[in-house]
């Protein structure tokens, strides 16, 4: 495991599109059926990386708790399954099913989606407003494994509630922190 902070791209990019095969269902998904009316949230994760196991639970309750409100969700595992067999397709419908993501979990076999969102870590989040521009970047919250800081889901939320209500886009926007994204040779 390689500690790497997540790319900082320019706030305003335009979200890459993609079409990508959601595990929990084994349809295919694309970007303009997983958008939000007020925004929509986009995370990198896999199954192995223990800053996303220590995340998971969060990541189901921020999502519950912004659908509602009219945010899209969507989670993307980008990693070498030949290398790291946990992040298999297989493994990750089970994953899904076991944490009850109430978001898609889709594959990006040939990891160009990662690259085209130049993501670098697990977990790593984007939030993208009704325009699809890019409104946040960064860390869920301080919270890591072992630093006994509470999971608040605190950064991502603030984001959130910023577009949710008319604001600026949160001025102090750290990357977040994780598992190098495991690319292919």
């Amino acid at each position: 495991m390689s500690l790497t902070p997540s790319n900082m791209i320019e706030l305003g990019t335009k979200a890459p599109d993609f079409r990508l095969l959601n595990v929990k269902n084994n349809q295919f998904v694309n970007l303009s059926e997983i958008r939000g009316k007020h925004g929509t949230v986009i995370m990198f994760i896999c199954n192995h990386c223990p800053f996303v196991k220590h995340v998971n639970e969060e990541l189901v309750r921020l999502a519950n708790d912004y659908k509602v409100t009219g945010f899209g969700f969507v989670a993307i595992s980008s990693n070498d399954v030949e290398n790291y067999p946990e992040d298999h397709p297989d493994k990750m419908a089970e994953v899904a099913e076991n944490e009850n993501y109430p978001f898609p979990y889709l594959y990006d076999e040939t990891q160009e989606v990662a690259k085209a969102y130049d993501a670098a870590c697990t977990p790593d989040f984007y939030v993208f407003d009704e325009n699809l521009e890019l409104f946040y970047r960064g860390q869920l919250d301080d919270s890591r494994p072992k630093n006994g800081l509470p999971l608040t889901g605190r950064s991502l939320r603030e984001a959130l509630d910023a577009l949710l209500n008319n604001r600026e886009s949160p001025k102090l926007q750290k990357p977040s922190m994780g598992c190098n994204i495991k690319w292919k040779n």
